[in-house]
């Protein structure tokens, strides 16, 4: 058999440990793995180097703006900043573009918008709203989930003027809809009555500086939150997932509710693992504003805790950027007024790399589970994504452990040329990212993947996720 392509010299991992081997690639799939290349044809080789290679990595939380709020982000600023981060797969959310994504219409009008644009493979979330049950079109649960979303996005708090949040009662409604599919339901997890009531006093209090944004949207709002959701779903037999979860308490009701048998995961992000309100929100005020927002030193450690003990499942980014000269900085901004949000899909991986892995506080198999495998099995897409199985696609991303680098937030392929994670020096960066045996991205030649090559991808089936906590 002659091979599309070799990737040589890969390091990848057996558990804990790894091997160095040559992986074969034939019709976008992994063929094989062989540690003599003698006698074997093929097309094209990439050079791994001898650096770790593992599950091209799984970014489950993006909003990438398109169609409709282009000035922001759009798919291919979006995917490339992505590849250039050791990201293969992205799966966006249906809240920020217009129209919002609900119906399958919507769905195809979206695909329509961007499917020339990536540079990586993509899925997409589903969308309930609270208008969606009062106009009883909750039917189109059901249709997009036989169309191949992955999983259902809930707001409780407001989004954006296209997308509404749901009540108590709505989101009790909707929670019904999404267990007739299987599917899990994602929410954004903040007592919208209780965040409401505390920006409002604070502005009457006159606090304009930056932690009042944390300070007003506490802990408890979350907490409370999870709890509601955690009910509903014992209620109703669906799949809760808690998506950008900010506070440690948030990982332990997770990991009890688990223990007690329910359909329970959560993501965090990795600015909740790096960063605090005081010091960020002091330094970077509204470009280190998101919902929900920063939190502690203390959450930062229990959220790493979460990740090793199971507690948390996986990493999201919540890549959400907004255009500085009239969403963060322009006439009349301030704290309360600009937009929530902020990228990351270029800095997930080297994050979790230097803070996770090289210092220590995740295994090497647990570095994969929650960058690649996990997600993708939560999702229904594994071992297609997620995987170096053979017949798996050869999505696999190429890391230099020992890369010594700093965060320039200047320097993105994304268009948000703002990050508070501006500074940051990590230990560890991929070098090479593939796509389905493409070379998408090269450390030293950029972004080399053609606009367009990424393809949409339909869940495979329904999966779910071993309800394992570690002591």
């Amino acid at each position: 058999m002659k091979y599309d392509v070799i990737v040589k010299n890969a390091r990848i991992p057996q558990g804990d440990n790894t091997i160095l081997t040559n992986i074969l690639i034939k019709d976008e799939k992994i063929a094989g793995f062989i540690q003599d290349l003698e006698g074997i044809e093929y097309v094209k080789e990439i050079d791994a180097e001898g650096y770790l290679t593992i599950p091209g990595c799984f970014d489950s939380h993006t909003h990438f703006m398109d169609p409709g709020f282009t000035h922001r982000e759009n798919f291919l600023t979006g995917t490339s900043s992505a590849a250039a981060g050791g990201i293969t797969t992205i799966m966006d959310m249906p809240c920020c573009s217009k129209p919002s994504v609900r119906s399958i219409p919507e769905l195809e009008s979206k695909l329509n918008a961007i499917k020339d644009k990536a540079v990586i493979d993509f899925a997409f979330w589903g969308g309930v709203t609270g208008e969606d049950v009062r106009n009883d079109n909750l039917e189109h649960v059901q249709a997009q989930a036989d169309y191949g979303v992955c999983a259902f996005k809930v707001y409780m708090t407001p989004s954006v003027p296209t997308y509404e949040r749901v009540t108590d009662p709505e989101m009790l409604e909707a929670f019904r809809a999404v267990a007739k599919t299987g599917l899990p339901v994602g929410i954004h997890a903040e007592n919208y009555a209780m965040c409401d009531y505390y920006v409002k006093k604070f502005q009457k209090e006159g606090r304009m500086d930056g932690p009042a944004w944390a300070e007003a949207r506490l802990e408890l709002a979350e907490k409370a939150a999870i709890q509601l959701g955690i009910s509903f779903a014992e209620e109703t037999g669906a799949r809760l997932h808690i998506v950008h979860m900010s506070t440690g308490i948030g990982a332990k009701l997770v990991g009890e509710a688990k223990k007690r048998g329910l359909d329970v995961t959560s993501e965090t992000c990795p600015h909740y693992l790096t960063l605090n309100y005081q010091d960020a929100m002091t330094e970077h005020k509204q470009y280190a504003k998101i919902a929900p927002p920063l939190r502690t030193k203390k959450d930062n450690k229990e959220l790493w805790e979460g990740l090793q003990n199971g507690s948390v499942d996986f990493i999201g980014t919540d890549h959400a950027p907004y255009e500085i000269e009239t969403e963060k900085e322009a006439e009349g901004v301030n704290i309360w007024t600009a937009f929530p949000g902020i990228p990351g899909v270029e800095t997930m991986v080297p994050i979790l790399v230097s803070e996770g892995y090289n210092k220590g506080r995740l295994t090497l198999s647990r570095l994969v589970e929650v960058l690649s495998t996990n997600a993708a099995k939560q999702y229904g897409l594994y071992p297609k994504k997620g995987a170096m199985h053979i017949g798996s696609d050869a999505d696999l991303t190429i890391i230099d452990l020992d890369r010594e680098w700093t965060i320039d937030q200047k320097k993105t392929y994304s268009m948000a040329k703002y990050n508070p994670l501006h500074g940051l020096q990590l230990k560890g960066k991929p070098v090479k990212t593939i796509v389905r045996g493409t070379l998408v991205y090269d450390d030293k030649e950029g972004i080399v993947g053609k606009e367009g090559f990424g393809q949409f991808v339909k869940r495979q089936s329904i999966q779910k996720l071993d309800k394992l906590i570690k002591y």
